[in-house]
């Protein structure tokens, strides 16, 4: 192989696994601090990519701005119904079996299909790269690599860094890890365990739905684009370990260079090469590379 295609290979599958830590890490902390099984959160990631398709022109006519803009309205409508969801929904399934969770979460995600369809149609989509990010750098003497795919990458890596320090160093990072630990326990010491749920559901959802709208100009925006990923993400969830996003973060990136380089080298196995990275780790690490924390 080519070191300029080894290369772009590489930055790839760093994209790849940066863009499903997103996705991932909001998915460990609704399952590891919640214990809530979240079937549906596939389809935040695919809302988040509807919204940077439907709130561009929109926000670019009547607001004037663009690309950031667009994804300082989108992430702010999903935080909103990230916290009104788990009031509605989620605040009931804490004390429920986990087949309950499963088949409500499951009928969310026909909700949001339904709505889909009505709202923005069947068809697929695409989403324009902002001009300013729409360049490539030269890598070698005839390969190029879009601006774009590292634009995202940055964005996942501070995202991650502001998480790690958020979970770790902070008030309300404390609080989560104590009420992932022993919610009686915090609420005895006068802590609202409701808000703080739906503040880490929130969460959840933002991380989700930045995650698609980071994607939509990258691919195209279709129906049912989140069950692959919700998909993918419960893989990353169990390798790095359940509520640890540290466990999250390495176990994206073992997937990405796994599922990128498994389509390159071995092309007709590599849809089962990340399910068996899956299974050589459990052998291993039964509760996965890091508990939780």
């Amino acid at each position: 192989m080519d070191v300029s295609i080894f290369l772009i290979q590489c930055l790839n599958a760093v994209q790849y696994g940066l863009l499903l830590f997103l996705v991932a890490s909001g998915l460990t902390l609704i399952f590891g601090v919640m214990g809530v099984i979240n079937l549906a959160h596939g389809s935040f990631y695919m809302i988040g990519a509807y919204m940077a398709f439907a709130l561009s022109p929109l926000v670019q006519g009547v607001v004037g701005g663009g690309f950031f803009t667009t994804l300082v309205f989108g992430l702010l409508l999903s935080a909103v119904l990230g916290y009104l969801l788990e009031w509605a929904f989620f605040s009931y399934l804490y004390d429920r079996d986990h087949l309950q969770q499963v088949l409500m979460t499951y009928g969310l995600i026909l909700v949001f299909e339904e709505l889909r369809s009505i709202l923005v149609g069947n068809d697929v989509h695409g989403v324009k790269v902002p001009d300013w990010l729409a360049g490539t750098v030269q890598l070698g003497d005839v390969m190029t690599y879009p601006v774009y795919r590292l634009f995202i990458s940055a964005v996942c890596i501070g995202v991650a860094l502001l998480l790690y320090f958020l979970i770790g160093r902070t008030r309300l990072g404390m609080m989560v890890r104590a009420g992932a630990s022993n919610r009686e326990m915090i609420t005895s010491l006068g802590i609202n365990i409701k808000r703080l749920y739906r503040i880490v559901f929130a969460v959840g959802v933002v991380l989700a739905a930045l995650a698609g709208m980071l994607a939509a100009p990258m691919s195209s925006v279709y129906p049912g684009m989140g069950n692959h990923v919700l998909i993918i993400c419960f893989v990353v969830v169990v390798i790095g370990g359940i509520g640890s996003i540290r466990g999250a973060f390495l176990a994206a990136l073992l997937v990405g260079f796994v599922d990128t380089f498994g389509k390159v080298l071995f092309a007709e196995a590599a849809g089962v090469a990340v399910y068996v990275l899956m299974a050589a780790i459990l052998l291993y690490k039964p509760e996965g590379l890091f508990k939780q924390g």
